[in-house]
């Protein structure tokens, strides 16, 4: 039995930053890197029936659209894969400092709640069965790269607008990471 191959895709730059929108769209380079990006995973998947599952948040859902419209397949929006949630009751300016302020520390500096977000990702992942393509974001594709390298930070990886990391299940039900995707200067706005 082959592997099964799952790609974490981390959604196109968007219109608006943490601290100005709770869900924005696609920019203009958004979209412009989720055309690219279908174009780089149609080639991975070559000759494979795949899922494909978005965060339910519209950059993720923008992004998967154009690997969609190539695969001429249906997208399942699921929750699981969603971003790290702010706490509750923060202000949308406040957002990006606790945010920048988290992202230097270690998932278990913080509450039982952002473990169990962790927890729910990775087990979301470990029990995919077919190969499947998600579009997700910065942080949660950082918490399966961690669970993998058994790191507990949350960026290990400055992973890049539509950058692509693999994952590989064998037919034990183990993941390995396969490769992790293109990094850069990621900017929280």
């Amino acid at each position: 039995m082959q592997p099964i191959q799952i790609a974490l895709v981390r959604h196109g730059r968007a219109s608006g930053g943490w601290d100005t929108a709770l869900d924005p769209e696609l920019d203009d380079l958004g979209r412009s890197q989720a055309r690219d990006v279908a174009n780089k995973l149609d080639p991975i998947f070559v000759g494979k029936e795949v899922e494909i599952i978005s965060s339910p948040l519209l950059r993720c859902q923008q992004t998967a659209d154009a690997f969609v419209k190539l695969r001429a397949l249906p997208v399942r929006v699921c929750a699981d894969v969603t971003e790290i949630p702010s706490p509750s009751g923060l202000g949308m300016a406040e957002r990006v400092v606790w945010l920048r302020e988290v992202m230097q520390g270690k998932w278990s500096d913080l509450d039982q709640n952002y473990v169990d977000f962790k927890n729910q990702i990775i087990e979301f992942i470990s029990a995919i069965e077919r190969d499947t393509v998600i579009f997700s974001h910065f942080i949660a594709i950082n918490a399966v790269i961690g669970a993998l390298t058994n790191d507990d930070r949350l960026v290990i990886r400055s992973l890049d607008n539509c950058s692509i990391t693999v994952l590989e299940r064998d037919a034990a039900g183990n993941l390995r990471l396969v490769q992790s995707g293109h990094e850069a200067d990621t900017l929280i706005r």
